[in-house]
């Protein structure tokens, strides 16, 4: 009996480990998404491509009205110090910097892009219509379906 007792730890000694409930594995996404504010509408713009700067890119979109965004005005979003000097206060991940403008600079911009889209609708279905022979009569229906997988 003796010898057992010798062998044996105290209970102050012994811990137990506490219980951590297993987490659920998530997806990172590709690039984090800032908390909205109102008003104003974000985008990755890229600054580099293929090891090289895009200066063009970069200067054609704050051209368009696109501001960085200061990594303090997100902390939500986590980055890599030093991932770019010359960006070092905004959210730079992997090339792209986060920016962010107006959402009426948006609207502008969509609406600007829709009436180029349909002048050329326009004048492709005035082409098609000129040369139009009641022989073999051309149809104009317009419908796109996307199909994911093996298709129809």
């Amino acid at each position: 009996m003796a010898e057992t007792r010798e062998n044996r730890t105290n209970r102050e000694q012994d811990t137990r480990n506490n219980f951590v409930r297993r987490q659920k594995w998530q997806s990172a996404d590709g690039l984090p998404i800032p908390n909205q504010e109102p008003g104003w509408a974000y985008r990755w713009v890229r600054l580099s491509m293929g090891g090289q700067v895009d200066a063009k890119n970069v200067s054609s979109k704050f051209r368009e009205g696109w501001e960085p965004v200061r990594a303090s005005d997100h902390p939500e979003i986590f980055t890599l110090p030093g991932e770019n000097d010359r960006f070092k206060d905004n959210i730079v991940v992997g090339g792209l910097m986060l920016c962010k403008t107006p959402v009426e600079f948006v609207k502008d911009r969509n609406a600007h892009f829709k009436g180029i889209t349909d002048s050329q609708m326009q004048a492709v279905d005035n082409s098609l219509m000129r040369e139009n022979d009641p022989r073999m009569p051309l149809f104009n229906e317009r419908k796109s379906k996307v199909v994911f997988g093996k298709g129809e």
